[in-house]
């Protein structure tokens, strides 16, 4: 109906003009605005918005801090940096070693509260707030850790690239199990692999690691 048929008398039909739609639009667009400034005002200092119970991750890359190995580390990373590239290029922590960088191999598996992870599969932020050990974390100044010793001992690595991931998956082992099957070493170290296949070696060393503490 025109604007001259109202004056003139007529009723106004039922629904939204193109007026009162511009109005509405322009009332949701500031209150918007002002949703998204509380929120960031809100924000913790961990960079995550939380928000009834659902917690979301900013865009662009911002400062976490990851407990490794007993400290706090504070890295910068975006949203989709794995805990392996943080560990590895932004803590230093080289050890855990990137390999096939889709989960297939356990070369960069660490413990994440004390269970093996594979830190090419977990994002950074899903790290927070959680007890990450790494191959650094194991030894005592100079004294190794029982199962690096008996790596070393049994001679346990060749080329040592999937060497850190077999620790680590070794130390959760003995951890689960404080006198392991061989059949139970074989299961706790299937998501490991060893091109150079050093297999028997490295079930002796847990054997073997398993006799002076190695769950420790």
């Amino acid at each position: 109906m025109r604007d001259r048929d109202l004056r003139e008398g007529g009723s106004r039909p039922s629904g939204f003009s193109r007026r009162s739609f511009l109005k509405g639009a322009s009332v949701a667009a500031v209150g918007t605005g002002l949703a998204t400034e509380a929120l960031a005002d809100a924000a913790p200092t961990d960079g995550l918005i939380r928000e009834d119970g659902v917690t979301t991750v900013p865009k662009g890359a911002l400062e976490i801090t990851l407990r490794v190995n007993g400290e706090d580390v504070a890295v910068t990373v975006e949203p989709r940096t794995t805990l392996l590239d943080a560990l590895r290029d932004r803590a230093g922590l080289t050890g855990t070693k990137k390999v096939c960088d889709r989960g297939a191999c356990g070369a960069c598996t660490l413990l994440l509260d004390g269970k093996p992870a594979n830190s090419c599969l977990t994002l950074a932020w899903d790290a927070v707030g959680r007890e990450i050990t790494t191959i650094e974390g194991l030894a005592d100044g100079e004294n190794l850790h029982p199962v690096q010793q008996a790596f070393v001992e049994c001679d346990a690595l060749q080329c040592g690239f999937c060497t850190p991931g077999m620790v680590m998956s070794s130390v959760a082992c003995l951890q689960k199990h404080a006198t392991p099957t061989p059949e139970q070493i074989r299961h706790e170290l299937s998501g490991n692999i060893c091109r150079c296949g050093t297999y028997g070696r490295v079930f002796e060393a847990v054997a073997n690691a398993a006799k002076n503490g190695g769950g420790r």
